[in-house]
């Protein structure tokens, strides 16, 4: 029988946390409907194979594993998707903890007729927190908090995280799946932009999502991402995956539309005015000693570094594509273009 929701997890190298989280999931509350777990190992070298398979006996609902060659997260995804058929697909990472509602409260806003849901991800730091991270950047370390009331994701120009959400079939197979050039791999880089692309064809498609805070994870926070290193490889890989999005997609999640903005060769030219502002804030952060501050102006500028890198230094202005939205009206220009 096909079961009504599906939990898929793409996981690499990482068995001694995808455990933990497969024993999270075991412990969920029902939700009224058939259900299994399916994951995707993307060639890890440990025991990812080992620690599916032991727990397989005594699961209680089916626990499936398949293997996926193609490197990056949104390959393993779409295989997952390839390879399963529940109408609900309900995705998290290998390295968190579900709350005991969490397949419940998202199977039920799908089952209610939403076409995708997302949730809060909360930390479970491996160190401390360090003094330099600002609010803005905690979607550098999947962390993420609308707050404690349901709303609308289009209502609020907002997107739920990859490590959090859910999505209907019938949606994908009206868009297609993740593009599997913007996930994350084991690259040098580190690019993104998977889920807010999917969602932007999802928009065009007429989708709505539903924003459910207890649809709730916590999300381990490794202590290696908690360097500046780690965070400048982040923001400059998300600049250069956000250019290549835009080629595609000229209208962005606030509605404005790239191909009427004015250019500085090829990158619009209100960006050089955000990197005006955040060249300032950084000066000025530096007097008033905020480390926090002055962090996430700096960010602000790697990100814009890895843009204009992906753009190139031709002086013509880029081609668009014909976009994949309609734009929204009245919405400012502001740095929250450029922040998770």
């Amino acid at each position: 029988m096909t079961p009504s929701v599906t939990v898929l997890i793409a996981t690499y190298n990482r068995a001694g946390l995808l455990g933990e989280t497969l024993d999270y999931l075991a412990r969920v509350e029902p939700c009224g409907r058939s259900w299994e777990v399916v994951v995707v190992d993307n060639n890890s070298r440990d025991h990812t194979r080992g620690v599916v398979e032991s727990r397989q006996a005594d699961y209680p609902v089916p626990l499936r594993y398949l293997f996926e060659a193609r490197q990056g997260r949104s390959a393993a995804l779409n295989a997952g998707h390839a390879q399963t058929s529940a109408p609900y697909i309900l995705y998290t990472d290998d390295d968190v903890r579900v709350a005991a509602g969490w397949l419940r409260a998202g199977a039920s806003a799908l089952a209610a007729g939403w076409d995708y849901v997302g949730g809060p991800v909360h930390p479970l730091w491996e160190a401390p927190r360090p003094i330099w991270l600002h609010p803005s950047l905690h979607g550098t370390i999947a962390i993420l908090d609308y707050g404690d009331v349901p709303f609308v994701f289009e209502d609020r120009r907002r997107v739920p995280l990859g490590a959090n959400m859910g999505i209907r079939r019938s949606l994908l197979d009206r868009i297609g799946g993740f593009r599997e050039d913007l996930g994350r791999s084991t690259g040098r880089k580190i690019l993104g932009q998977e889920v807010p692309e999917l969602l932007a064809r999802a928009r065009t498609a007429g989708a709505r999502g539903f924003y459910v805070p207890e649809f709730e994870v916590r999300h381990h926070v490794p202590a290696a991402r908690l360097t500046k290193a780690y965070f400048r490889r982040w923001w400059y890989g998300k600049g250069a995956s956000k250019s290549a999005l835009e080629l595609a997609q000229p209208i962005t999640e606030l509605g404005l539309d790239l191909r009427n903005e004015p250019h500085l060769g090829r990158v619009p030219r209100f960006m050089m005015g955000n990197v005006a502002r955040n060249v300032l804030g950084y000066a000025r952060e530096l007097y008033t000693r905020n480390p926090a501050e002055r962090f996430q102006h700096e960010m602000m500028l790697v990100y814009a570094a890895g843009y204009c890198a992906a753009r190139g230094a031709g002086r013509r202005r880029p081609a668009y594509g014909h976009g994949s939205g309609t734009a929204l009206p009245d919405r400012p220009r502001s740095e929250a273009q450029f922040t998770v």
